[in-house]
């Protein structure tokens, strides 16, 4: 999925909004397309310590990776001699856990599309160089040349492939979160939301799809409300509130937030997920670069020796992203088809 990663003003007092206000702190002060602080890889041990200022989100744990230098010469000339690798990400202004935030040291971009990055890097021997963005504004970066390949949740379609190369490197699977004192479920079937008030994050890739339900549903004379906020904290005061029945948005983050939420007044649950790519193909979620870069398939090399050599699958077990993992990396795999189907 394509996500937008929400983003806060702190309100307090709020019980379901508490976890991610405390993870949220600090990232609103960094701008609108600032560079973000990340600590460097380890290039001296040839180490990579994922989950780090993860407040309780991950498992920190140091990871062995040093350059492979039969995929780091795969590198498009000017990248492999400026030695370092611009990584942008879209999580102005608040972020989202466990994708991409500011870490308890309130200045670490943390997360794990920000780790994944940081081990592509040091496959490719180059060091890492985080910038932060909103949504919107990654893409004009990559756009622009500011930024060399985003990660950041970034689904995999087939309208974005004709300005875009792909790497896959993890399923993308969307869900519902919805109140745990709710009976509703998605089961799948778009006529299960006729007669609900959803929140989806403007300009995601899930909106696109809800707005395809929408759509739908209008032509069978039934109503689906579709409601966006600013922020996350915004978003779980209207569902606390009665104000939306469901938070549509990726599985991940909506995973994470269902557990900060267990043990408040208002507890929520998952009421169903759905592929980013609709019912017919699995999503994915993939490292995004601008099209003809050259980057895609020493991206995609890098990704597949994590995996061939299991320091992939440590990283999404220091994020409790097991259950998303891919058997390999794809340079432009069939994505989310253009009918939305």
């Amino acid at each position: 999925m394509s996500i937008r990663f929400t983003r806060p003003s702190l309100i307090r007092g709020i019980t379901t909004a508490i976890a991610v206000t405390t993870l949220a702190q600090g990232l609103a002060a960094c701008g609108g397309d600032s560079d973000a602080a990340t600590k460097a890889n380890d290039a001296a041990s040839g180490s990579v310590t994922v989950g780090q200022f993860s407040n309780g989100a991950a498992k920190e744990t140091t990871l062995k990776v040093s350059e492979v230098k039969s995929i780091s010469a795969e590198l498009p000339d000017a990248i492999r001699k400026s030695g370092k690798l611009v990584i942008g990400h879209g999580a102005l202004p608040s972020g989202s856990a466990p994708l991409d935030y500011v870490g308890d040291d309130q200045k670490t971009l943390t997360g794990s599309e920000t780790d994944i990055g940081r081990l592509v890097a040091a496959v490719l021997g180059l060091k890492p160089e985080s910038k932060n963005f909103t949504w919107e504004n990654l893409f004009v970066g990559i756009d622009s040349g500011k930024v060399d390949v985003g990660f950041s949740n970034i689904t995999d379609t087939e309208e974005r492939k004709r300005k875009y190369e792909f790497a896959s490197y993890r399923q993308d699977n969307l869900a519902f979160e919805v109140l745990r004192s709710s009976n509703w479920k998605f089961d799948g079937n778009y006529e299960n939301l006729a007669g609900k008030t959803v929140e989806v994050g403007a300009g995601t890739n899930q909106e696109r799809i809800l707005l395809e339900w929408q759509k739908k549903l209008q032509d069978e004379g039934k109503k689906l409300v579709v409601k966006h906020y600013p922020d996350n904290n915004s978003v779980y005061v209207a569902l606390s509130s009665g104000k939306i029945d469901a938070h549509f948005g990726p599985n991940p983050t909506i995973a994470y937030h269902i557990t900060q939420t267990a043990k408040t007044p208002k507890p929520t649950a998952n009421a169903g997920t759905f592929s980013g790519a609709g019912a017919s193909l699995q999503g994915l979620i993939a490292a995004t670069s601008k099209k003809d870069s050259g980057l895609a398939k020493p991206i995609s090399d890098a990704i597949n020796y994590l995996i061939k050599n299991g320091q992939y699958a440590k990283w999404l077990a220091a994020w409790n992203l097991s259950n998303e993992a891919v058997a390999k990396s794809q340079v432009n795999p069939p994505g989310l088809p253009l009918d939305n189907s």
